[in-house]
């Protein structure tokens, strides 16, 4: 008897996109299994007929998995198409060798550093999922007072709009003044994070660049705008 799985997680690992996104064209009727539209909740197995907008899907290849490495510069906005028509994170990338390119998390349009993409859906859940709790470092370089009650302060909880939060590791680095640059680590990924922390001490933050999710660090040879994909070796070490 074949096993079956929750269609969001059988297309995902496809490589058609992240399971919530998935979960939405089902919920617009999109997906077909079988010859029926098909709902949420439902589940199917490697032998299924499923087709999105009328179209047939394909098993991906076995160990097919690709993870691409990317520098985002500033002034680029983390979706694939921008009703602004600004510059996206996706218009410099590669094409991955099947399916698409699914971004894990995403980076503030005034944000620059490691992003990661994969053309694996699954992979991209399990890495953005909180259970897991990937730490992302981050180098910030901040404007105003930093005395040692904030810095405190930040690495106890602070009471956010959507719940407490702070830095796992926060280290000076250098700097004058009012402007000094900060290295920072944390392992929640609500949105806009990091710079909600340090304003919620009136501090204001003026750069701020990614450089490491989970143990993939970006590289220094790596200049903004450019990409590579991981290796084997280092695929297996995101897992």
């Amino acid at each position: 008897m074949l096993s079956s799985e929750k269609l969001q997680k059988i297309l995902a690992k496809r490589g058609l996109g992240s399971r919530r996104e998935i979960e939405r064209w089902i919920a617009a009727g999109r997906i077909t299994v079988d010859g029926h539209t098909a709902k949420l909740g439902d589940r199917a197995d490697d032998n299924a007929n499923i087709q999105i907008d009328g179209k047939p899907i394909k098993p991906a290849a076995v160990n097919n998995t690709e993870v691409l490495i990317y520098h985002k510069p500033e002034g680029e906005v983390c979706t694939r198409h921008d009703p602004e028509g600004r510059p996206t994170v996706f218009d410099r990338l590669p094409s991955p060798s099947c399916g698409r390119w699914v971004m894990v998390g995403r980076l503030d349009y005034n944000t620059s550093g490691l992003l990661l993409f994969t053309n694996n859906g699954e992979l991209a859940n399990q890495l953005m999922h909180p259970k897991f709790h990937l730490r992302r470092v981050y180098a910030v370089r901040v404007y105003g007072t930093v005395d040692a009650a904030v810095l405190l302060r930040l690495q106890n909880n602070v009471s956010l709009e959507d719940g407490d939060a702070h830095f796992d590791t926060l280290e000076f680095m250098g700097g004058e003044g009012r402007n000094q640059w900060y290295q920072v680590s944390i392992s929640i990924g609500k949105n806009r994070i990091v710079r909600r922390l340090w304003e919620s001490q009136n501090i204001q933050v003026n750069r701020l660049r990614r450089i490491s999710f989970g143990n993939i660090i970006l590289p220094r040879s790596l200049l903004a705008g450019q990409s590579r994909l991981l290796t084997a070796h280092e695929i297996k070490s995101l897992y």
